[in-house]
């Protein structure tokens, strides 16, 4: 498990809570930030930075953390926005308001006289900061509407890609594993997959794909029906836990590694 930085004080706890999420998902992941990087398509000095509290994350990357940590987006989503919101409070808060103001002249009783045009433009200054400020509010709602609908496209495009979950309308599937070696890896012929995340209750060929190497490795999971169910798992945190590997129930890329190139037993 990853040894994480505290967060600096100064953080809205919405927006500490965001970020405790994705680094809980990101140690779920088993990647290095590198590898983070190369599957959400940010540099992994961005993640650092969203990670270590320094700059909020985007909205789509926030959309990637969840896919591949196995997460549910909608929530993750929702933590976002009500974390953009404090995040932009903060920054109107520490930047709306002048670090100093220049001290008025003192007069003696001869000069001081009736100037009108001084606190017209401190009026002036202030309505002008205020239209900024009300401006830069309605452009986050506008982008943050936009940018949740085009999520909510994009996941609509891509829901055959990913993992399912049971239903109370799932059927019964029974698959049959055809071991097969192949460049010191096996493979059973159902998918050829290194890196998809699976969780309980996934369901699907990649999950049985699991599940035939599972008893091939010796720790049966049950039948192999392709739900990722309380066995699947159970078998899963044996072979992590033999193996060192982080014991959390969840197959990622280096689950699969153990999986694929464990000895028979």
């Amino acid at each position: 498990m990853s040894r994480w930085k505290e967060l600096p004080a100064e953080l809205h706890v919405d927006v500490r809570q965001l970020i405790v999420r994705l680094r809980r998902l990101k140690d779920r992941s088993e990647l290095s930030t590198r590898q983070l990087a190369a599957k959400s398509g940010y540099s992994a000095k961005s993640w650092q930075r969203y990670l270590n509290g320094r700059s909020l994350p985007p909205l789509e990357a926030v959309e990637a953390m969840a896919r591949i940590g196995g997460d549910d987006p909608t929530r993750l989503l929702v933590l976002h926005e009500i974390a953009a919101e404090r995040w932009a409070e903060g920054r109107v808060v520490t930047t709306g308001v002048p670090e100093s103001t220049p001290a008025a002249p003192v007069r003696t009783p001869t000069e001081q006289q009736p100037d009108v045009r001084y606190p017209r433009a401190l009026v002036t200054a202030g309505a002008v900061a205020l239209v900024l400020s009300v401006s830069a509010a309605l452009l986050l709602a506008v982008r943050l509407t936009d940018a949740r609908a085009q999520l909510a496209d994009e996941r609509a495009a891509t829901v055959a890609a990913a993992p399912a979950t049971v239903s109370e309308s799932l059927v019964p599937v029974v698959y049959t594993c055809r071991l097969e070696q192949q460049d010191g890896r096996w493979y059973v012929g159902l998918s050829r997959t290194t890196d998809t995340i699976l969780a309980y209750t996934h369901i699907g060929p990649e999950v049985a794909e699991a599940q035939c190497l599972l008893r091939r490795a010796g720790i049966p999971p049950g039948d192999i029906d392709g739900v990722f169910g309380p066995k699947t798992q159970r078998a899963v945190e044996r072979v992590q836990t033999r193996d060192g590997l982080v014991v959390d129930g969840v197959i990622g890329p280096h689950t699969w590694k153990a999986l694929r190139e464990a000895a028979p037993k």
